[in-house]
């Protein structure tokens, strides 16, 4: 496969090494940047030179206490320093005048001007994201008279953009059908920073791969309860730079959506997501105004603050650790009361779409990290980005899902959303629904995994309505399949027969399939299903 992944994109491959890159963990940079700087000063065998990358390191990308520094070299020394750095921008809406922050460096728009002869070469990188990293070169001008309102500031002499090629998406998505869907899971868990022989079986790469979902579609919200220590921060903080991690701490309105005060727009305007990780332990300063705004946002994409209304696409994730006697290993328990008081409403869970069973991913290890050639993560994640935009997959997946007649519009609108960022992540090559092959029977699963992700949620939900007890499918309604007939030729059915329907169809199937009769609707063999059946087993799948 090493060869294939060449052979389609060996511009945008690099060595990773994450077992033995103690100097690269050391510095601290989230895998996008981190790659590009290996893509750079690595040769063809993957080596990279310590020395070189070290001191391009020193020079160009400082740490936050060595500002001060820097500041005196700007503004007393009158040097002009480059930097490695995220810059946003904001236009005065009195003066019309740019101005600059680097947020990371503590430096807001108020120091800084952008003239307008620079404004004019650099706009249209610089205003392409709320954020955006690349090669900021800094200069000073002092203050223009003695007033005490005039002050200097520091000005913005060039910026080049971070990513240093051009992405063509067409490429991306025609050199997809190079590759199997099982070699295709292994490519995208390598560009994400993890060994996919690490893992046991699929079911543990689609749990894993279901947290990029909201990468690639917009306003996809998701949660998901884990036990400590299988990456959920990593990949949400470190892998994409179009996103955002908020660990702990304080959450307020303000910051999240629309601040009065400053007249500025929060996370979700300006962000392709928005992760609230260990969010047992962040505070909301007025859990109701929070609670209203997360309902209307996630519900529409927008929502009013006051006179301003905030438009976004960011998705709301929440992430939480679970307890082990809490774990339910169907899905069904009330894990929501794991979350803080601002989220036990019915109205408010309802309006996320799915729910990730974060203990179904294994513990990280040593033995999950990247060790070999993969696919670059800036660019990995920078499709991600643009995919986001492609409304031809819903277009897709709206023509070939079913809706039962009288089904609840959230959780058809939640499958939808699923099995489209699903598409957009394993299938970017289909164009129309005739490119899927029924054969290969992941879509069907893909689609399965949304509505059962869906229902868990869904599930959960009304716990919280009733606070009473639910009984929780188990291997029992496996072993009721001896009562059960297939829906079309009513023949009895086998414990295996139920449990392919599930697995393959919906977990929460009421009807279900005989081997002859889901391969006439699957259009594949019955000895294919059966060594599918097989190998399900063998994975240790308790439906079976």
């Amino acid at each position: 496969m090493i060869e294939k992944l060449r052979n389609a994109f060996d511009e945008m491959i690099v060595y990773k090494d994450l077992k033995k890159s103690s100097f690269l963990s050391a510095l601290g940079l989230p895998s996008f940047l981190r790659d590009w700087l290996l893509k750079r000063f690595a040769n063809e065998a993957g080596v990279f030179d310590a020395e070189e990358l070290t001191s391009f390191v020193h020079r160009f990308l400082p740490s936050k206490e060595e500002w001060t520094g820097i500041k005196s070299r700007i503004i007393i020394e009158r040097e002009q320093v480059k930097l490695l750095a995220k810059i946003s921008v904001d236009v005065d809406i009195k003066t019309g005048d740019a101005s600059f922050s680097l947020p990371d460096f503590g430096l807001v728009s108020k120091e800084t001007l952008i003239e307008d002869c620079v404004w004019q070469l650099c706009k249209d990188d610089l205003i392409a994201a709320r954020e955006t990293w690349g090669m900021v070169e800094l200069g000073y001008r002092p203050p223009l008279g003695r007033s005490p309102q005039d002050k200097g500031k520091i000005k913005l002499v060039s910026f080049k953009n971070f990513c240093p090629y051009t992405i063509d998406l067409e490429y991306y998505k025609d050199a997809r059908r190079d590759f199997t869907t099982e070699e295709w899971l292994d490519v995208i868990l390598g560009a994400v920073d993890y060994n996919p022989a690490g893992y046991r079986n699929e079911e543990e790469k689609l749990t894993m791969l279901t947290r990029l979902l909201p990468f690639a579609e917009k306003n996809l919200n998701l949660i998901e309860l884990a036990p400590k220590g299988t990456g959920k921060s990593y990949l949400f903080g470190r892998v994409s730079r179009f996103g955002w991690l908020a660990s702990g701490g304080v959450m307020s309105r303000a910051k999240m959506f629309y601040d009065v005060a400053r007249r500025q727009d929060g996370l979700v305007a300006g962000n392709d997501f928005v992760t609230l990780d260990e969010v047992q332990t962040i505070t909301f300063p007025d859990e109701n105004e929070m609670r209203g705004a997360l309902k209307s946002f996630c519900e529409n994409g927008w929502c009013n603050i006051g006179t301003h209304r905030v438009d976004g696409d960011a998705g709301v994730i929440l992430c939480g650790n679970i307890k082990k006697e809490v774990m339910d290993q169907d899905g069904y328990g009330n894990m929501f009361e794991e979350l803080p008081p601002v989220f036990h409403e019915s109205a408010l869970i309802e309006r996320f779409h799915g729910f990730i069973k974060g203990w179904k991913i294994p513990r990280m290890t040593d033995d999950l990290k990247v060790a070999g050639w993969a696919m670059n993560s800036e660019y990995f994640s920078t499709i991600l980005h643009q995919l986001r935009g492609d409304l031809s997959y819903r277009a897709i997946v709206d023509e070939i899902v079913e809706v039962p007649e009288g089904a609840d519009t959230r959780d058809t609108e939640a499958i939808k959303r699923i099995a489209t960022a699903y598409l957009k992540l394993l299938f970017p090559h289909v164009r129309t629904a005739d490119d899927l092959d029924r054969r290969a029977v992941l879509p069907a699963s893909c689609e399965s995994n949304a509505r059962y992700d869906t229902r868990t949620a869904r599930h959960s939900r009304h716990r919280i309505q009733r606070k009473e007890c639910a009984r929780s499918p188990t291997a029992g309604d496996v072993r009721m399949a001896s009562r059960k007939h297939c829906r079309e030729c009513g023949e009895v059915l086998s414990k295996d027969e139920v449990g392919l329907t599930k697995k393959l169809l919906d977990m929460e199937a009421k009807e279900f399939f005989c081997f002859r009769c889901m391969a006439e609707y699957l259009e594949v063999e019955e000895e294919f299903l059966r060594a599918k059946v097989e190998e399900f087993k063998d994975e240790g799948c308790t439906l079976f």
